[in-house]
């Protein structure tokens, strides 16, 4: 972010603040138990709130639907690969592994699918930083692991991964694959500056998918994804909500002009909440 910033201003002086989010240093309980991917911002956010910072960079599959009144997404950059990646140390699809295979994941998301594809499976968690859940398959005390494929080809590991998982076998979480820049809404020279490196195709699926989300009204607790593509000025919407042991999944898709992304989403969501889905998410959200 800091190089295309460089890049699209010249001159302009960047100081990287370094920080650690509760998402970070609790690794020993699920992110659903301590509070959700919301905890890997908050600390940022309050750096802006503070003007200790400018700019807060995020992976936008980790911030909520709702922002603060004072923030605002500045900017977004061309979406990576958004598909789930399946690592193991052999078998190449989800069904040649072995059974009661020990997968780890600590998405609710990932682990509906995976057990609707495999009810058998044996769902571990899995927290800590890439390498270290890399390092816990090498130990041999998981069969397979799955994580975003944004993630390894960002760190240059894109060669472990053994299999991209399609969107019809594993739809991704909502913002996948997509940078953000949050800002404050009245730094008018900021948000300025980051015109520049705005990917409109991408906020434009990006809206769409956070509408679909929104609308839902999910938590942490509630397995919830989305993915929309844009192919020759239309918008496609895929949507999912399941059931955490995967016993259940409301899917549908969605097209129409991608000026309609955030109308999609709001459309998409109400069919899955009545199809089902509703009861469903009211359910998670008092467990």
């Amino acid at each position: 972010m800091a190089e295309l910033l460089r890049q699209a201003h010249p001159g302009l002086t960047i100081e990287i603040v370094p920080m650690s989010t509760q998402g970070d240093r609790v690794q020993d309980r699920s992110l659903a138990a301590i509070g959700g991917k919301g905890l890997f911002i908050k600390e940022l956010e309050l750096a802006l709130i503070e003007r200790r910072a400018d700019i807060a960079v995020h992976s936008m599959k980790d911030v909520p639907g709702e922002l603060g009144d004072d923030l605002t997404i500045g900017a977004v950059l061309e979406r990576a690969d958004a598909r789930d990646a399946l690592i193991t140390a052999g078998p190449r699809h989800i069904g040649d592994l072995v059974w009661h295979a020990r997968v780890g994941t600590s998405s609710l998301r990932r682990q509906a699918q995976l057990l609707a594809a495999r009810p058998d499976l044996r769902i571990e968690p899995l927290r800590g930083n890439v390498e270290t859940r890399l390092q816990r398959l090498a130990d041999g005390n998981l069969d397979a692991i799955v994580l975003a494929c944004a993630g390894l080809i960002r760190l240059g590991l894109e060669s472990r991964i053994t299999t991209r998982l399609e969107m019809k076998d594993c739809l991704p979480a909502v913002g996948q694959g997509v940078i953000g820049v949050e800002c404050r809404k009245d730094d008018s020279q900021t948000c300025a500056r980051l015109k520049p490196i705005e990917h409109e195709a991408t906020r434009i699926a990006l809206d769409a998918e956070r509408a679909f989300s929104r609308r839902l009204g999910g938590s942490c607790q509630s397995p919830i994804a989305a993915h929309a593509g844009l192919a020759r000025g239309g918008l496609t919407l895929d949507g999912l909500v399941a059931e955490p042991d995967g016993s259940r999944l409301f899917r549908d898709s969605i097209s129409g002009t991608a000026h309609e992304a955030k109308a999609l989403g709001e459309r998409l969501a109400e069919r899955v909440l009545a199809a089902g889905a509703g009861a469903l998410l009211e359910r998670l959200r008092s467990a």
